[in-house]
């Protein structure tokens, strides 16, 4: 069984993924392993980040926007490190987090909108259940905002865990 785990910069995310390891491919709940001949193997689970493009638009300057600029070279290549430092450090504390219940995880790190990302990943790695933490939005907040896990419960090609954190945490 394949198992995708979306992680952002968000505790929800990463409580997912400790449910995820908690209940899913560790000790006897080993359902990742539950077709495997040999007890020994451990299951593997795809751990997923997306980051967002960097919009490098015409953004205005000055008193009532009358000018303008773009970014230059360097400062594109600025966001460019620091998305990547960001994303090398969540995928290093979740790859951690596998390490200590000892199950093994390759990562991904996907550019663009986050909903999609995530849905046409699991299409192509044909994923068996994707796994994602839920904010706890309210129906407002996520009517304007956007969820990412109820896009994904809608579109993705693969059945779907949405964690929710304990009462207290969210």
């Amino acid at each position: 069984m394949r198992v995708m785990v979306g992680i952002d910069d968000s505790d929800a995310s990463f409580y997912a993924l400790q449910w995820t390891l908690d209940h899913l491919v560790s000790g006897n709940s080993n359902v990742i392993n539950a077709t495997n001949e040999s007890s020994e193997e451990t299951g593997m689970v795809t751990v997923a980040h997306v980051q967002q493009p960097f919009q490098h638009f015409l953004y205005p300057a000055g008193p009532g926007g009358v000018a303008g600029f773009y970014p230059t070279s360097a400062v594109v290549e600025s966001v460019r490190k620091a998305q990547a430092e960001t994303s090398s450090a969540l995928l290093s504390r979740a790859l951690k987090m596998c390490k200590d219940k000892m199950i093994k995880a390759e990562t991904l790190i996907l550019e663009g909108d986050p909903k999609d990302m995530i849905c046409q990943a699991t299409e192509q790695m044909h994923v068996d259940l994707l796994v994602i933490g839920s904010r706890g939005l309210g129906k407002i907040k996520r009517a304007f905002l956007g969820s990412v896990s109820d896009y994904c419960a809608h579109h993705a090609h693969c059945p779907i865990l949405i964690v929710k954190p304990p009462k207290g945490q969210q």
